[in-house]
C-alpha cells in the first residue's frame, strides 16, 4: 500500500503533523491553493501564563493569493525576534540547544522567501527526528493536477499512484469519499493520541510547535510521534454520533 499525505506547508507546526509524516509514502506540501488565516504562518509555544502565539509577519496581498505566492515582511526583523522568544520560552529544557539549532538554520537563511522557509522548516524537523527516510517529498505547484476540493486531491494521490490517502478530520466535511473508492483509493483519518510528554510550563498541551518536543525529549521525542487511523466509515459514524 501506497500512502499519499497532502498539507498546507505550516511554521514549525504541532507534532500531530509529523504524524500524519511519518505515515506518508509521499508527502505532498499543498503551496500552490489560497492562503487562509490559520495556521500556516503562525505556531504557538508555551509560557507561565499559558499559550502565546509566533507569527511570520507577511507583505500586504490579495485574498486569493496562493500560498507559494506569499511574502514575508522582513522588515520588521521578525527572524531575530523569533529566535529570541525561543531561547526564553525554552530556557532551561533539557535539549534546547537542539531546538534553537533547528530554528536557526531556517530562519538565519535570509535567502528563504515564505513558503521555502515553511518547507524547509517541516523538512529540517524531519530529518531530526529521522522521518526523511523512505519519503518522496513533492509541491502541488509543481505536480500540474487540476480540479477543486475533493477532485483536486484525488487527483494528486492518483497523479502519485497512492491507493490510501492520510488526512486530518476536516476533510470528512468535503471530500467525497465514495468517489475515491470507486478509483481504489482508501480514504484515512487521523487519530491523534496526543501522547503528554515532559513539558517546561505545565499543564501540558499537544498543540503547541514541535520545537518544544525537541527541546524537552531531543531525539528521543521521535517516540512520541506515533498516532494512528481510521477508516473514513468509521470517522464518518463517529462524527455523526457526536
Amino acid at each position: 500500500m501506497s500512502t499519499v499525505v497532502i498539507s498546507q506547508p505550516m511554521y514549525f507546526p504541532w507534532v500531530g503533523m509529523f504524524e500524519q509524516w511519518r505515515l506518508a509514502d509521499d508527502f505532498v506540501f499543498f503551496d500552490d491553493v489560497q492562503f487562509a488565516r490559520g495556521f500556516i504562518n503562525r505556531v504557538q509555544y508555551k509560557t507561565p501564563d499559558g499559550s502565546a502565539w509566533l507569527t511570520v509577519p507577511l507583505r500586504q496581498h490579495g485574498r486569493e493569493v496562493r500560498i507559494c505566492d506569499l511574502q514575508c515582511a522582513e522588515e520588521s526583523g521578525w527572524r531575530d525576534k523569533h529566535l529570541r522568544t525561543l531561547a526564553l520560552a525554552l530556557a532551561g529544557t533539557p535539549h534546547m540547544h537542539d531546538a534553537l539549532g533547528l530554528a536557526e538554520r531556517v530562519l538565519l537563511r535570509r535567502d528563504l522567501g515564505f513558503c521555502d522557509l515553511l518547507i524547509e522548516g517541516m523538512q529540517t524537523v524531519a530529518q531530526y527526528f529521522g522521518l526523511l527516510e523512505g519519503k518522496r517529498l513533492h509541491r502541488s505547484s509543481q505536480l500540474a493536477v487540476e480540479g477543486r476540493k475533493s477532485e483536486l486531491i484525488q487527483g494528486l494521490v492518483a497523479h502519485l499512484s497512492g491507493d490510501r490517502y492520510v488526512t486530518g478530520m476536516g476533510a470528512l466535511n468535503y471530500l467525497d469519499h465514495d468517489a475515491f473508492e470507486c478509483a481504489g483509493i482508501e480514504v484515512c483519518y487521523m487519530d491523534y493520541r496526543k501522547r503528554e510528554y515532559p513539558q517546561k510550563f505545565p499543564p501540558f498541551t499537544p498543540y503547541v510547535s514541535v520545537l518544544d518536543l525537541v527541546a524537552n525529549c531531543g531525539r528521543d521525542g521521535r517516540t512520541f510521534i506515533e498516532s494512528g487511523v481510521t477508516h473514513w466509515r468509521q470517522a464518518l459514524a463517529a462524527r455523526d454520533q457526536a
